[in-house]
């Protein structure tokens, strides 16, 4: 959920060889966010909570690959799903190391992209459309 309780979801897709880094396939408030989720859900694909990194990533253009600033917290969580998909116990196991469980561990690196990213410009009124 946004700052202002708003629903969004972002859908990022990443083909190894094929894409400089992930890029943002789909995004949206309420209704449509709800509906990605869904979709994500019926299809077996896992599906991350964490505003923070939403509400980076809805200032991603659509189908534009997802920028530097966010190039590690993607990274972390792309590598504990990799760990997870090859049934790694301790990528499901709470409180261990680099698992993004819990609000304090799943926002770590959000909230240093957040900080890097304080002076990217808003551009949310371009999204709430959408």
């Amino acid at each position: 959920m946004s700052s202002t309780g708003r629903r969004q979801a972002v859908a990022l897709a990443y083909e190894h060889g094929d894409d400089a880094a992930p890029r943002v396939v789909a995004k949206g408030y309420g209704q449509i966010a709800d509906m990605i989720v869904q979709r994500a859900r019926e299809t077996g694909l896992y599906v991350h909570e964490s505003s923070q990194m939403v509400s980076l990533l809805m200032n991603v253009d659509l189908d534009s690959h997802v920028p530097p600033l966010l190039y590690q917290a993607v990274a972390e969580l792309l590598a504990w799903l990799y760990r997870l998909e090859q049934g790694d116990p301790m990528a499901a196991m709470p409180g261990m190391a680099g698992e993004p469980t819990g609000e304090r561990a799943k926002n770590r690196s959000t909230e240093q992209a957040k900080d890097r990213a304080a002076d990217w410009p808003d551009e949310r009124g371009r999204d709430e459309a959408a």
